[in-house]
């Protein structure tokens, strides 16, 4: 499919994010702290007047074309698909519709490339008229992934990217969804930097995990599992164990480290970082070796915290860093790892 030049779009452009901790924790009840990054995702519509929806992108295969009620197919532009039929359900939109996406944010490095693409194809399908907030356009985003793609997620990355601005961390109480966006010091360089090392949450890993921790909840007797106690640890079954173990002392890291962000505490805000890394590579067991190595060197050269950042099992790798040394601590880390890139 080729946008014609003189058709009327509707268009809206989403950021990708990182976390800065709080992993893992998103329906276990727990606060987080994801932060909004450059790269961003592009998607405009256009009414067809047909029953099928038609997609294309820059990034991906097509144009591709599907009835506007087709389930979902395992195909990149099952996250397109799914927030059209959602805002044809709203009365947004209605017949087919054309779609076109541009997007300068890695797939599979855990920065939330699809729900930036869900977030803003709700965006650009929500009519002016429309009373709906970023927030409620996140829930809804959350709902797609969840019934439409089939993922279990909760609702940190929709969030995220539906409210997030780069230069800020967005501090969210996932139980309510009360939020606060908080600047960055200028005192701190956050570096993220794609590992290469590709994954994806629909090979039944993430749900394997989830699953772990809501089982390890219901056994325990809690409604969120950031509320358990260590001491109930040792009457669940070693695996279930270590699950809960992660997400009980994340969640007191991670409103530990929305502390130190608002005291400016970068020292304790990096040591947080490496306990979350430590953390999700033995008890919840989603680091790799290639990550567990590239946040060792980055440490060892100098930053003050290093973590594995999204779900794991590869993609990104966050850092803290003194500006004033950050020149020579990326050529450091670039020289250790040459095929590594900077995302910001």
């Amino acid at each position: 499919m080729t946008r014609p030049q003189d058709a009327i779009w509707q268009s809206a452009t989403v950021p990708c994010r990182v976390n800065l901790i709080g992993e893992w924790i998103d329906f276990n009840g727990g606060t987080v702290l994801p932060m909004a990054l450059t790269p961003s995702v592009r998607v405009d519509i256009q009414s067809n007047q047909s029953q099928s929806d038609q997609v294309s992108s820059e990034q991906f295969d097509g144009p591709r074309a599907f009835g506007i009620d087709a389930p979902a197919t395992d195909h990149w532009s099952d996250y397109i698909r799914g927030a059209l039929q959602y805002a044809r359900k709203q009365e947004w939109i209605s017949a087919g519709q054309d779609v076109h996406v541009k997007s300068a944010i890695p797939v599979g490095a855990g920065l939330s490339s699809s729900a930036a693409i869900i977030v803003a194809a709700l965006k650009a399908a929500r009519p002016s008229f429309a009373t709906v907030t970023d927030a409620n356009l996140a829930l809804a985003a959350k709902e797609i992934e969840n019934r439409f793609i089939g993922v279990p997620c909760g609702i940190m990355d929709q969030m995220a990217v539906a409210l997030g601005k780069p230069g800020t961390a967005l501090a969210l109480d996932t139980r309510d969804c009360s939020y606060e966006l908080l600047d960055i010091p200028d005192s701190w360089s956050i570096v993220v930097a794609h590992s290469g090392l590709h994954r994806a949450l629909t090979d039944g890993r993430y749900r394997a995990r989830r699953d772990e921790c809501l089982e390890a909840a219901r056994q325990i007797g809690a409604a969120y599992l950031c509320d358990a106690s260590m001491d109930f640890l040792d009457a669940l079954d070693p695996i279930l164990a270590k699950r809960a173990r992660h997400v009980i002392s994340e969640g007191k890291r991670s409103k530990e480290a929305v502390a130190a962000l608002r005291s400016d505490d970068r020292a304790r805000f990096g040591q947080l970082m490496i306990e979350s890394h430590n953390s999700l590579r033995d008890d919840m067991d989603v680091s790799v070796p290639g990550i567990d190595q590239l946040v060792a060197h980055a440490i060892d050269l100098g930053a003050e915290g290093a973590r594995i950042t999204g779900a794991g099992f590869g993609g990104c790798v966050a850092a803290l860093i003194d500006p004033s040394i950050l020149a020579n601590w990326w050529t450091g880390l670039t020289a250790l790892h040459p095929t590594i890139k900077r995302i910001s």
